[in-house]
């Protein structure tokens, strides 16, 4: 079978498309006929070894987190610790889950990673509450469009930075209100509840983000850390996501309920994913691509 994999840690250039034999499930797994996977950007950092520490990989590896493709014949969708940039992979069944029926399978493939964080963000980590004043900061990256349709959901008023390539799309998806991040801090009038924090960003302008926030406020990010003083009365943490088939499980009722849809902004093939690393690691990504083998 054909995959995507990197010998060392290095460049965009350190992926190769290889052809290796097709993985025999072990004890307790199952075989995944791989109908696509999605670029995620921390994947870059998987591949030039920033995450060693923090993830380490027995090198050869397959990329590929998010995987949707078949099982038997059914459709599932999960996230796995890698190989789902690849014809076939293998899974632990419980963590998969049947895939959403209202859209291609192949789309379902933008929901793991990206949909997750963004669920975990808004009901465990913010608790967005109805009625609350959310700022999103990074609204067009795959993460922020999840954040904007959940928080919606939620009942909040959401207010969303983006750029202008991505503004119509963010407004589409549910957004009260939409800056130019490139114009500066957006100006939000009154402070505000919540901010969710999708986008890498400069230590100054994370600084930035926590005098929009009202006293007894609260700042989550999932990139960037964000720091807040005592005397601020705001209270900030960065967010780990975790791999939880119940929430993924939860999203694809919301996807099949018409609540929430993936922005998919590419589609494309593992013989590409050198280029797609690159335009990650230039900003140029936003949206989910898709990946097929």
């Amino acid at each position: 079978m054909r995959a995507a994999r990197i010998h060392e840690y290095g460049g965009p250039a350190a992926i190769r498309l290889d052809e290796i034999p097709t993985p025999v499930p072990g004890p307790g797994e199952v075989l995944i006929h791989v109908t696509a996977t999605s670029l995620n950007p921390t994947e870059t950092a998987l591949r030039s070894g920033r995450l060693a520490e923090l993830l380490p990989i027995t090198l050869p590896v397959t990329l590929g987190w998010d995987v949707a493709g078949t099982v038997d014949g059914e459709p599932f969708v999960g996230m796995l610790p890698s190989g789902a940039a690849a014809e076939f992979a293998v899974a632990a069944p419980e963590t998969l889950v049947p895939a959403p029926a209202a859209i291609p399978l192949a789309d379902a493939a933008a929901l793991p990673l990206a949909g997750m964080t963004a669920w975990q963000a808004v009901t465990e980590h913010t608790r967005i509450a109805p009625g609350e004043r959310v700022l999103i900061n990074g609204a067009g990256g795959g993460i922020g469009g999840y954040a904007v349709q959940l928080a919606k959901h939620a009942g909040a008023s959401v207010l969303a930075t983006a750029s202008a390539r991505s503004a119509a799309t963010v407004r589409g998806l549910g957004a009260d209100e939409v800056h130019d991040y490139t114009a500066g801090p957006p100006a939000v009038g009154a402070p505000v509840d919540v901010v969710l924090n999708c986008a890498a960003i400069e230590p100054a302008a994370a600084a930035a983000l926590v005098p929009l926030v009202r006293r007894g406020g609260r700042i989550v990010t999932v990139a960037t850390p964000v720091e807040a003083a005592e005397e601020s009365g705001v209270t900030a943490w960065h967010m780990i996501t975790r791999n939880d088939p119940a929430d993924l499980a939860a999203l694809v009722r919301l996807v099949d309920a018409g609540v929430l849809r993936p922005v998919i902004t590419a589609r494309r093939t593992l013989a590409d994913l050198p280029e797609l690393h690159r335009l990650a690691e230039s900003g140029g990504i936003h949206g989910k691509v898709i990946v097929r083998p």
